[in-house]
C-alpha cells in the first residue's frame, strides 16, 4: 500500500511539472505574439497553433486570453520582485545596497524589453484595463520593495552617510521614479540613447544627499568621478 501511495505521488509530481513546462511554453509564445502585434490583434487560436497545443489546453490553464495575459504580468512582476529583493539584501552598506538595487532593475529591464513595452502599451493605454484583478498583487510587490528601499535610506541616515533632505520613504519613491524614468527614456530611444550604469544614476540622485567628506572618500576610491 505504501508503494502505491509513493507511485501515485510521483505521478502527480510529474504531472505538475509537465503542466508547468506547458504553461511556460504557452506564455513564451503569447509574449512573442503580443509583442509583435498587440494583445487585441492576437487570438487564443493563434497562440495555440504556434505553441502547438490544443485550444482547449489554453482555456484549461488560463480560462481566457485575459487570464493568460494576467498570468504573464504576474510572473514577470514576481520575477522582478525576487531579483530586487535579493539585490537589496546583498549588503548592509546603504551605498552598496542602492547600487545593487539599481543594477538589478537595469538588468531586469534589459532582459525583458519586449514584455515591458507590451505592458506599457496595453496595460496603461486608456482603451485597455486588463490589469484589473491584479492591482492588489502588484501593489503588494511594489510596496514591499519601497519598504526595503526606505529601510536602506533610514540606515543611511543612522550611519550619517546621507543628509536628511527628505523622509526615507520619499527618497525611496524618488529613486524608484528616477530609475523608471531613465529606463523608459532608454526603451523609447534605445537606438540613440545608452542606458546609464548604476553609478551614474546614483550620482544623479545622491548629489544633494552625500556629505562632502563621503564624496571625497568616494572620489579617492575612484567610485565618484566628475
Amino acid at each position: 500500500m505504501e508503494q502505491i501511495y509513493k507511485d501515485q505521488a510521483k505521478k502527480e509530481r510529474r504531472k505538475r511539472e509537465q503542466e508547468r513546462l506547458y504553461k511556460r511554453e504557452i506564455l513564451d509564445v503569447a509574449l512573442e505574439l503580443f509583442s509583435e502585434r498587440g494583445f487585441h490583434n492576437v487570438s487564443m487560436q493563434e497562440i495555440a497553433q504556434k505553441a502547438e497545443f490544443g485550444l482547449g489546453t489554453l482555456y484549461k490553464f488560463f480560462g481566457n486570453k485575459e487570464g493568460l495575459y494576467k498570468q504573464l504580468v504576474l510572473e514577470k512582476a514576481i520575477s522582478c520582485h525576487k531579483l530586487l529583493n535579493v539585490a537589496l539584501e546583498q549588503s548592509s552598506d546603504p551605498l552598496l545596497a542602492l547600487e545593487a538595487y539599481i543594477n538589478g532593475k537595469l538588468s531586469f529591464f534589459r532582459e525583458n524589453k519586449a514584455f515591458i513595452r507590451l505592458y506599457l502599451t496595453e496595460t496603461q493605454g486608456a482603451r485597455f484595463n486588463i490589469k484589473v484583478g491584479l492591482d492588489k498583487e502588484l501593489l503588494s510587490l511594489h510596496e514591499d520593495i519601497i519598504g526595503k528601499l526606505t529601510r536602506v535610506f533610514e540606515q543611511g541616515f543612522k550611519d550619517k552617510i546621507f543628509i536628511k533632505v527628505a523622509t526615507a520613504r520619499v527618497l525611496a519613491i524618488s529613486l524608484n521614479g528616477l530609475t523608471n524614468a531613465i529606463i523608459m527614456e532608454w526603451l523609447d530611444n534605445d537606438s540613440e540613447c545608452n542606458m546609464p550604469d548604476a553609478r551614474k544614476i546614483m550620482r544623479i540622485f545622491l548629489g544633494s544627499l552625500l556629505p562632502d567628506k563621503i564624496v571625497k572618500d568616494l572620489r579617492e576610491k575612484g567610485i565618484w568621478k566628475e
